[in-house]
């Protein structure tokens, strides 16, 4: 037999020499002058600004930054404009809020070209531009890599609809690549975006930081990621000369605050404050301010720092001396729930250190006097409410649905893998108390508690859960697809089918479910039904949507038809992971291999921690004459994911009979070993036959 697919597509302390960081006026557009510095934005990923040492904590969380944060200066009342972190990294990158970018969500959104980032400023200006990020929330199909030479997603990715662990790059895996990268740029100058996740759930770190914090395991993930960090640090401090350096959150996390487990429901101060701090000595004076910032305050304050004018229509302001010091009221939002699960939309300001938060049932904080946030002085203060209401009517906005697409199956599987939760529903025409996130948290700590008895591996007791969820919020489509996800991933398909049938019959029809059928269909060897079933969704903008019709029509053994569907999705996003490797699958059904290892190739080039892409190049090379190439591809493959048996198999068979016994013996025993017995039945007999040749001939 010959090398094989998967059985179908998816869905899915170095010294720095650093230029000198010095004050200057504005360089010409497109140009950078000699003195123009390097710059450096460090994002946290779910950081609190307590969690650190510069804000105050005493558990030696953060030595390394604490260390540059004595050097610099910190802003120490810094806000968040979302509490999720697509939203959040847009409203960095942009210097605007989530009404004016349009991002409001973890999934469903992709930030518009015309809107100028960070990236494509610098970039104008001369700048050699990269950024690596460590999770799947901000992949490339989202938007944000417009403008970076390099955007290196460091986590694994292509490991199926189904797959709920979805591996994530450590801190250190992520600043070493982006160090190697730096070194390979010394001409400058250069803007460096790097992004940790350690901090975020599940809080599991190594050792020592797990029996460091074993009582406060979240704070081990902030000390990881501080250690990580120390390489980069100590080169730019040791550095002749420095780079502008940036080190914030993207938000905090509650941590049982008002009863929220994560982020992402509330806006409190525990997910919507987090840490900021500058460094660059000459530039950035040492000190503390308090007076308030932001986070579209950063794009002002880079463009400051080298000497680029502000552009027109930004709310935030430089945060370098010189800058203005009269700041308006800080916009914030936190619609997840609502673009999620139907309950209202959560809205509101910070006005000094007065908070509004804008829902059926009103609160008003006095952030001095109750930073805690315990008193809702909403009812006695109504000229304060209707004054602060007033100025949120004001701010820029936009509905929340305005610019969302359907979420894909791939991303609603990684981003529950992450802790997130996503599935669309149409917004109501009005809104009670009874939708008011404060009066439904007990059925946000269930939706977290699924996703918890998973990552435990009590799979049994997070699907009767789920079913309880399903049959106590029938209309709730997050919880039939919760349901659905958990049978799935433990190998009942035709079970999760029934619930997605079910939910339509309920009248939840959409188009993330008709996606979720279909691919499920493929799955059962049924994908001429999936094919009819997204027929109609077929000029959809959404890419997800379109793979899965790629993949139907591919499986249904009309491969020629799937191309033109994933030549559609390459046009919406010509840097799809997903798609590239689809179509690589479908062009080596139509034995056009050639045009396939193209296809698959610039996929891993965008990604090279793709593992079904590796195995499908591996048959690519195979069938372009490269058997070399080609068990190289396999071994890449399994590498990432041992489960990849399709790989195994085929290094086993193509080394055994290109007579390298040296790389056949151990795949062959791996895969007899390993490979189900239910789904490789045939292949395990092929198998064991040739080992058991191999072993004739080295006794012979």
């Amino acid at each position: 037999p010959s090398p094989r697919t998967a059985a179908g597509l998816v869905a899915l302390a170095v010294v720095l020499l650093i230029p000198a960081c010095r004050k200057q006026g504005p360089a010409a557009s497109g140009t950078a002058g000699a003195s123009t510095p390097d710059v450096i934005l460090v994002t946290i990923d779910t950081l609190r600004a307590d969690a650190v040492g510069f804000e105050g904590n005493a558990r030696g969380t953060t030595p390394n930054l604490d260390r540059l944060a004595g050097e610099g200066r910190v802003f120490s009342f810094t806000h968040a404009h979302a509490v999720m972190t697509l939203p959040s990294h847009a409203s960095i990158l942009t210097g605007l809020t989530p009404p004016q970018h349009g991002i409001r969500d973890n999934a469903g959104f992709r930030l518009d070209a015309r809107h100028p980032t960070m990236a494509t400023r610098l970039k104008e200006r001369g700048y050699t531009t990269a950024a690596f990020v460590s999770a799947f929330p901000l992949d490339s199909r989202y938007g944000l890599s417009r403008g970076f030479d390099v955007y290196r997603e460091m986590y694994r990715s292509g490991e199926g609809t189904h797959d709920l662990r979805v591996p994530e790059a450590s801190g250190e895996t992520a600043v070493a690549a982006a160090m190697e990268w730096w070194k390979t740029q010394a001409a400058g100058p250069r803007f460096l975006w790097l992004h940790l996740y350690d901090p975020h759930a599940p809080y599991e770190s190594p050792e020592p930081f797990a029996s460091r914090y074993a009582q406060e395991p979240y704070l081990g993930g902030v000390a990881q990621a501080d250690a990580a960090l120390a390489p980069l640090l100590d080169a730019a401090r040791g550095a002749a000369r420095k780079p502008f350096l940036i080190v914030t959150a993207d938000h905090g996390e509650a941590l049982g605050d008002h009863g929220e487990i994560t982020h992402g429901l509330f806006a409190y101060e525990a997910t919507l404050r987090v840490p900021l701090l500058l460094w660059c000595p000459g530039l950035v004076p040492p000190g503390r301010d308090t007076g308030g910032a932001s986070h579209v305050d950063l794009l002002p304050t880079v463009l400051a720092a080298v000497g680029a004018p502000a552009p027109a229509g930004l709310l935030g302001v430089s945060l370098l001396p010189g800058g203005p010091k009269q700041r308006g009221a800080t916009y914030f939002e936190a619609l997840s729930a609502s673009l999620n699960r139907g309950w209202a939309p959560l809205t509101g300001i910070l006005a000094g250190r007065r908070k509004y938060i804008d829902l059926p049932i009103p609160e008003v904080y006095d952030i001095a006097a109750d930073p805690e946030e315990k008193a809702n002085t909403a009812a006695g203060v109504g000229d304060d409410l209707r004054r602060m209401r007033r100025i949120l009517l004001e701010m820029p906005s936009a509905p929340p649905d305005a610019s969302r697409s359907e979420p894909g199956a791939e991303e609603v599987e990684k981003l529950r893998s992450l802790g997130y939760i996503s599935s669309g529903v149409a917004p109501k025409a009005s809104y009670g108390p009874e939708d008011d996130p404060k009066n439904l948290v007990a059925v946000d700590t269930e939706l977290h508690r699924v996703v918890e008895l998973y990552e435990k591996n009590q799979a049994g007791e997070a699907i009767a859960l789920a079913r309880r969820l399903v049959t106590s919020h029938p209309k709730m489509l997050l919880a039939h697809f919760q349901l659905a996800s958990l049978l799935s991933s433990r190998g009942d398909v035709r079970a999760a089918l029934q619930v997605y049938e079910n939910a339509a019959r309920q009248g939840l029809e959409s188009e993330a479910l008709d996606r979720r059928r279909a691919l499920l269909l493929s799955e059962i060897g049924r994908p001429a039904e999936a094919a009819r079933l997204l027929a109609r969704w077929e000029r959809s903008d959404n890419i997800e949507t379109l793979n899965a019709l790629g993949i139907a029509r591919s499986d249904a053994g009309q491969p020629e038809s799937a191309l033109p569907v994933f030549e559609r999705a390459m046009a919406l996003d010509p840097g799809s992971v997903l798609t590239l490797q689809n179509r690589g699958m479908a062009l080596l059904r139509l034995n056009r291999a050639a045009e396939a290892r193209q296809s698959l190739e610039k996929a891993l080039e965008v990604n090279p921690r793709v593992p079904r892409a590796w195995n499908a190049l591996g048959v690519a090379r195979m069938q372009t004459g490269d058997p070399a190439g080609a068990i190289a591809a396999w071994e890449k493959c399994v590498e990432l994911n041992p489960k990849q048996y399709d790989a195994l198999y085929n290094i086993a068979l193509v080394a055994f009979r290109a007579g390298d016994m040296a790389k056949a013996k151990p795949a062959m025993e791996r895969f007899l070993s390993t490979a189900p017995k239910d789904r490789y039945a045939k292949d395990l007999a092929e198998v064991r036959e040739a080992l058991a040749e191999l072993k004739r001939r080295q006794a012979a």
